[in-house]
């Protein structure tokens, strides 16, 4: 049997997915969590094979459930489900060590699939997802204009933003200036729509 833990913020959604597993003569769900932080314990707890977790969850997204079962349990695969899968998501899961990346809307059959192929050691990612991943536009922003433009949002105040990263607002100001530049909008908040769009937030 493939000893399954399940992660998602969604009861229903939680309860449908582990229904549709049970019918499966070789998988066994062990474990259900409601968040992230809820998702690492019970996998700590239960041990089990495979863990599939939705990438949006409270507490603890699913890829920081990925990294902390990277470290604390690596015998663990880890699939994640996603609704709204961006390319970039995809990228720092695999990064992050998860084994297999399917959108929600996939086929009943098909997340059963996918966990027989991550306990067996292979990797899968869904069809749709690699191809907009193997197309879609690097960030060209640096990790501190990221940091900057997330904390800035749309409108949040520079001075605001400039206390929380130690900056001086001059600073959070040449930072935001050239991410605007660089993704070539009009406004801060056009850019920080963009960055999200694109997956990069």
């Amino acid at each position: 049997m493939i000893r399954v833990l399940l992660a998602d913020d969604e009861e229903l959604i939680r309860a449908a997915v582990a229904a549709l597993l049970d019918l499966e003569p070789d998988v066994e769900v062990v474990a259900q969590a409601g968040d992230g932080r809820a998702a690492v314990r019970a996998a700590l707890a239960h041990r089990p094979d495979v863990a599939v977790v939705d990438l949006e969850m409270p507490a603890l997204d699913g890829l920081g459930v990925t990294a902390e079962l990277a470290r604390a349990l690596p015998s663990c695969a880890v699939v994640i489900l996603t609704g709204r899968g961006r390319p970039a998501h995809l990228r720092r899961a695999l990064t992050t060590g998860a084994r297999g990346f399917l959108a929600k809307g996939a086929p009943g059959g098909a997340l059963a699939d996918v966990v027989r192929r991550v306990h067996g050691g292979a990797r899968y990612v869904d069809p749709a997802l690699a191809a907009e991943a193997l197309t879609a536009p690097e960030c060209p922003l640096t990790p501190r204009e990221l940091e900057v433009l997330r904390l800035a949002g749309t409108d949040t105040p520079v001075s605001a933003v400039a206390r929380r990263t130690s900056l001086s607002q001059g600073t959070v100001r040449n930072h935001l200036a050239a991410v605007v530049g660089k993704l070539g909008v009009a406004s801060r908040a056009e850019a920080y729509r963009t960055a999200v769009r694109n997956g990069w937030l």
